[in-house]
Protein backbone atom coordinates (compact mmCIF):
# COMPACT_ATOMS: atom_id res chain seq x y z
CA UNK A 1 0.00 0.00 0.00
CA UNK A 2 1.28 3.29 -1.24
CA UNK A 3 0.48 6.48 0.81
CA UNK A 4 0.35 9.58 -0.79
CA UNK A 5 3.30 11.84 0.83
CA UNK A 6 1.81 15.58 2.42
CA UNK A 7 2.38 18.88 0.98
CA UNK A 8 3.01 20.36 4.55
CA UNK A 9 4.13 18.81 7.89
CA UNK A 10 2.52 20.53 10.87
CA UNK A 11 4.62 20.10 14.17
CA UNK A 12 2.25 21.02 17.75
CA UNK A 13 4.24 22.06 20.65
CA UNK A 14 1.84 21.89 23.46
CA UNK A 15 1.32 21.69 27.41
CA UNK A 16 -1.26 20.71 29.44
CA UNK A 17 -2.00 20.43 33.26
CA UNK A 18 -3.71 24.13 33.49
CA UNK A 19 -6.77 22.89 35.52
CA UNK A 20 -8.40 24.49 32.69
CA UNK A 21 -11.35 21.87 31.67
CA UNK A 22 -11.99 23.88 28.13
CA UNK A 23 -8.21 24.04 27.94
CA UNK A 24 -7.70 20.46 29.10
CA UNK A 25 -10.40 18.97 25.86
CA UNK A 26 -8.39 20.89 23.54
CA UNK A 27 -5.20 19.28 24.66
CA UNK A 28 -6.27 15.89 23.86
CA UNK A 29 -3.96 14.42 20.91
CA UNK A 30 -6.34 13.45 18.83
CA UNK A 31 -8.67 16.80 18.89
CA UNK A 32 -5.97 19.48 18.12
CA UNK A 33 -4.78 16.74 15.37
CA UNK A 34 -7.98 17.19 13.86
CA UNK A 35 -8.38 20.71 14.42
CA UNK A 36 -4.41 21.36 13.01
CA UNK A 37 -5.97 19.59 9.92
CA UNK A 38 -9.10 21.38 9.74
CA UNK A 39 -7.34 24.58 9.53
CA UNK A 40 -4.64 23.60 7.52
CA UNK A 41 -5.72 21.41 4.69
CA UNK A 42 -6.15 17.75 4.45
CA UNK A 43 -3.05 17.69 2.73
CA UNK A 44 -0.92 18.03 5.93
CA UNK A 45 0.33 15.36 8.44
CA UNK A 46 -0.37 17.23 11.40
CA UNK A 47 2.33 15.91 14.34
CA UNK A 48 1.85 17.10 18.04
CA UNK A 49 4.07 16.90 20.67
CA UNK A 50 3.86 16.70 24.16
CA UNK A 51 6.96 18.11 26.72
CA UNK A 52 8.70 14.94 27.60
CA UNK A 53 8.90 15.92 31.45
CA UNK A 54 6.36 17.18 33.43
CA UNK A 55 7.41 18.88 37.12
CA UNK A 56 3.46 18.92 38.16
CA UNK A 57 2.49 21.70 36.29
CA UNK A 58 5.32 22.46 34.09
CA UNK A 59 5.97 21.69 30.99
CA UNK A 60 9.78 21.12 31.11
CA UNK A 61 11.35 20.79 27.71
CA UNK A 62 14.73 19.33 28.75
CA UNK A 63 15.52 17.40 25.34
CA UNK A 64 15.12 19.92 23.36
CA UNK A 65 16.71 22.68 25.13
CA UNK A 66 19.58 21.65 27.66
CA UNK A 67 19.42 24.86 29.87
CA UNK A 68 16.16 24.50 31.18
CA UNK A 69 15.63 24.57 34.91
CA UNK A 70 13.34 22.15 36.64
CA UNK A 71 10.27 24.21 35.90
CA UNK A 72 11.39 24.62 32.03
CA UNK A 73 12.80 28.01 32.03
CA UNK A 74 15.63 28.52 29.76
CA UNK A 75 18.76 29.84 30.75
CA UNK A 76 19.46 30.70 27.20
CA UNK A 77 18.96 29.48 23.19
CA UNK A 78 21.71 27.86 22.00
CA UNK A 79 22.53 26.23 18.39
CA UNK A 80 25.40 24.52 19.67
CA UNK A 81 24.86 20.55 18.74
CA UNK A 82 21.02 21.79 17.42
CA UNK A 83 19.53 19.69 20.51
CA UNK A 84 15.90 20.81 19.18
CA UNK A 85 15.76 19.93 15.71
CA UNK A 86 17.84 16.91 15.72
CA UNK A 87 15.53 15.26 18.61
CA UNK A 88 12.00 16.39 16.47
CA UNK A 89 13.73 14.54 13.42
CA UNK A 90 14.44 11.46 15.63
CA UNK A 91 10.80 11.71 17.36
CA UNK A 92 9.21 11.99 13.88
CA UNK A 93 10.73 9.10 12.48
CA UNK A 94 10.20 6.72 15.09
CA UNK A 95 6.75 7.71 15.27
CA UNK A 96 6.59 7.24 11.67
CA UNK A 97 8.29 3.91 12.27
CA UNK A 98 5.30 2.68 14.88
CA UNK A 99 2.85 3.80 12.38
CA UNK A 100 4.57 1.75 9.39
CA UNK A 101 4.53 -1.17 12.66
CA UNK A 102 0.62 -0.74 13.43
CA UNK A 103 -0.64 -0.29 9.65
CA UNK A 104 1.92 -3.85 8.70
CA UNK A 105 0.02 -5.60 11.70
CA UNK A 106 -3.78 -4.58 9.72
CA UNK A 107 -3.02 -5.81 5.87
CA UNK A 108 -2.03 -8.61 4.89
CA UNK A 109 0.37 -6.73 2.34
CA UNK A 110 3.58 -5.63 3.25
CA UNK A 111 3.28 -1.29 3.75
CA UNK A 112 5.25 0.98 1.88
CA UNK A 113 5.64 4.77 2.32
CA UNK A 114 6.74 6.96 -0.54
CA UNK A 115 9.79 8.04 1.47
CA UNK A 116 12.40 9.24 -0.06
CA UNK A 117 16.19 10.16 0.85
CA UNK A 118 16.14 13.15 -1.39
CA UNK A 119 16.14 16.84 0.12
CA UNK A 120 14.22 17.83 -2.44
CA UNK A 121 11.31 16.86 -2.12
CA UNK A 122 11.00 17.20 1.35
CA UNK A 123 7.74 19.01 2.30
CA UNK A 124 7.36 22.30 3.86
CA UNK A 125 7.00 22.63 7.50
CA UNK A 126 4.80 24.92 9.67
CA UNK A 127 5.17 24.94 13.90
CA UNK A 128 2.98 26.00 16.35
CA UNK A 129 4.10 26.83 19.83
CA UNK A 130 1.11 27.12 22.74
CA UNK A 131 2.06 28.55 26.32
CA UNK A 132 5.72 27.28 27.44
CA UNK A 133 5.97 25.29 24.01
CA UNK A 134 6.62 28.30 22.40
CA UNK A 135 9.90 28.85 23.98
CA UNK A 136 10.92 25.60 22.06
CA UNK A 137 10.14 27.67 18.72
CA UNK A 138 12.72 30.29 20.34
CA UNK A 139 14.94 27.60 20.88
CA UNK A 140 14.38 26.46 16.63
CA UNK A 141 14.71 29.75 15.51
CA UNK A 142 18.24 30.55 17.53
CA UNK A 143 19.59 27.09 15.36
CA UNK A 144 17.72 27.75 12.01
CA UNK A 145 20.19 30.88 12.04
CA UNK A 146 23.05 28.83 12.67
CA UNK A 147 21.45 26.40 10.02
CA UNK A 148 23.87 25.76 6.74
CA UNK A 149 21.36 26.75 3.49
CA UNK A 150 20.45 23.57 1.45
CA UNK A 151 19.60 25.02 -1.82
CA UNK A 152 17.17 22.62 -3.28
CA UNK A 153 14.83 23.26 -6.51
CA UNK A 154 11.96 23.54 -3.52
CA UNK A 155 14.07 26.42 -2.57
CA UNK A 156 14.05 27.72 -6.03
CA UNK A 157 10.23 27.61 -6.50
CA UNK A 158 9.68 29.18 -3.11
CA UNK A 159 11.79 32.24 -3.83
CA UNK A 160 10.49 32.52 -7.02
CA UNK A 161 6.91 32.73 -6.09
CA UNK A 162 7.37 34.95 -2.83
CA UNK A 163 7.14 38.03 -4.65
CA UNK A 164 3.63 36.04 -4.90
CA UNK A 165 2.35 36.50 -1.67
CA UNK A 166 2.90 33.00 -1.12
CA UNK A 167 5.40 29.90 -1.35
CA UNK A 168 5.17 27.17 -4.18
CA UNK A 169 4.39 23.30 -3.23
CA UNK A 170 7.42 20.86 -3.22
CA UNK A 171 7.38 18.04 -5.51
CA UNK A 172 6.00 15.15 -3.13
CA UNK A 173 8.20 12.46 -2.68
CA UNK A 174 8.34 12.48 1.16
CA UNK A 175 7.09 12.39 4.19
CA UNK A 176 9.11 14.00 6.81
CA UNK A 177 12.94 15.42 6.62
CA UNK A 178 15.29 13.13 6.96
CA UNK A 179 17.85 15.14 8.78
CA UNK A 180 18.25 18.16 11.34
CA UNK A 181 19.54 20.35 8.35
CA UNK A 182 16.49 19.36 5.82
CA UNK A 183 13.90 19.88 8.39
CA UNK A 184 15.18 23.17 9.44
CA UNK A 185 15.49 24.24 5.59
CA UNK A 186 11.76 23.03 5.25
CA UNK A 187 10.57 25.59 8.15
CA UNK A 188 8.41 27.84 6.22
CA UNK A 189 6.30 29.18 9.43
CA UNK A 190 6.50 30.12 12.97
CA UNK A 191 3.10 30.38 14.76
CA UNK A 192 3.80 31.71 18.63
CA UNK A 193 0.56 31.30 20.26
CA UNK A 194 -0.33 32.81 23.36
CA UNK A 195 3.15 32.25 25.03
CA UNK A 196 3.53 32.28 28.05
CA UNK A 197 6.62 31.75 30.49
CA UNK A 198 7.19 32.94 34.10
CA UNK A 199 10.84 34.38 34.00
CA UNK A 200 12.46 36.13 30.98
CA UNK A 201 13.19 34.05 27.11
CA UNK A 202 9.07 34.09 25.99
CA UNK A 203 10.45 35.22 22.90
CA UNK A 204 13.87 35.64 20.68
CA UNK A 205 15.56 39.02 21.46
CA UNK A 206 19.16 38.22 19.99
CA UNK A 207 19.98 40.48 17.59
CA UNK A 208 22.47 38.10 16.37
CA UNK A 209 20.19 35.34 15.44
CA UNK A 210 17.77 37.62 13.66
CA UNK A 211 20.46 38.86 11.33
CA UNK A 212 21.74 35.51 11.16
CA UNK A 213 18.83 34.15 8.88
CA UNK A 214 18.45 37.24 7.22
CA UNK A 215 21.85 36.24 5.98
CA UNK A 216 20.37 32.89 5.26
CA UNK A 217 17.67 34.25 2.79
CA UNK A 218 20.48 36.56 1.53
CA UNK A 219 22.44 33.30 0.88
CA UNK A 220 18.88 31.84 -1.26
CA UNK A 221 17.16 30.41 1.65
CA UNK A 222 13.26 30.49 1.30
CA UNK A 223 11.02 33.04 2.18
CA UNK A 224 9.20 32.68 6.44
CA UNK A 225 6.55 33.50 7.95
CA UNK A 226 6.62 34.30 11.65
CA UNK A 227 2.85 34.92 13.29
CA UNK A 228 2.15 35.72 16.83
CA UNK A 229 -1.24 35.44 18.33
CA UNK A 230 -1.59 36.51 21.55
CA UNK A 231 -4.19 37.47 23.95
CA UNK A 232 -4.46 40.17 26.62
CA UNK A 233 -3.81 37.50 29.30
CA UNK A 234 -0.18 37.43 28.08
CA UNK A 235 0.58 40.52 26.52
CA UNK A 236 -1.04 42.63 29.01
CA UNK A 237 -0.27 40.62 32.49
CA UNK A 238 1.49 43.28 34.76
CA UNK A 239 2.97 40.39 36.44
CA UNK A 240 4.76 39.95 33.78
CA UNK A 241 5.56 42.61 31.83
CA UNK A 242 8.59 40.99 29.78
CA UNK A 243 6.22 38.98 27.56
CA UNK A 244 5.34 41.91 26.09
CA UNK A 245 8.31 44.02 26.05
CA UNK A 246 9.93 40.68 24.60
CA UNK A 247 7.30 40.59 21.93
CA UNK A 248 7.46 44.29 20.87
CA UNK A 249 11.75 43.58 20.53
CA UNK A 250 10.47 40.16 18.69
CA UNK A 251 8.63 42.05 16.20
CA UNK A 252 10.55 44.78 15.84
CA UNK A 253 14.20 42.63 15.12
CA UNK A 254 11.49 41.11 12.24
CA UNK A 255 10.55 43.97 11.01
CA UNK A 256 13.67 45.45 10.28
CA UNK A 257 14.78 41.88 8.87
CA UNK A 258 11.65 41.77 6.30
CA UNK A 259 13.06 45.57 5.00
CA UNK A 260 16.61 44.19 4.12
CA UNK A 261 15.68 41.05 2.43
CA UNK A 262 12.49 42.72 0.18
CA UNK A 263 9.86 40.78 1.91
CA UNK A 264 11.15 36.88 2.39
CA UNK A 265 10.72 37.59 6.26
CA UNK A 266 6.87 38.14 6.50
CA UNK A 267 5.69 38.46 10.22
CA UNK A 268 1.83 39.59 11.62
Amino acid sequence: MDTPSPETSTVMHKIEGTGNPVIERLSDLQKIAEILVSKFGNSINAWVVEAPVFNEPFAVYKDFIPSVNDYGEPKSYDADGYPASSSIVLLLWNCLKEAKNVISGKQKEPYQAEVSTSSSSTPRTLLLGFSKGGTLLNQLVTELGFAPVQLTEDMWLANKNVTNGGFASPQQDQIIPNSKDGFLNSIAEFHFVDVRLNTEGAYVTNHDVINRISERLAQGAPGIRFFLHGTPRQWCDRNRIWIRKEKDEFFRLLKEAARKNMGKIVYT
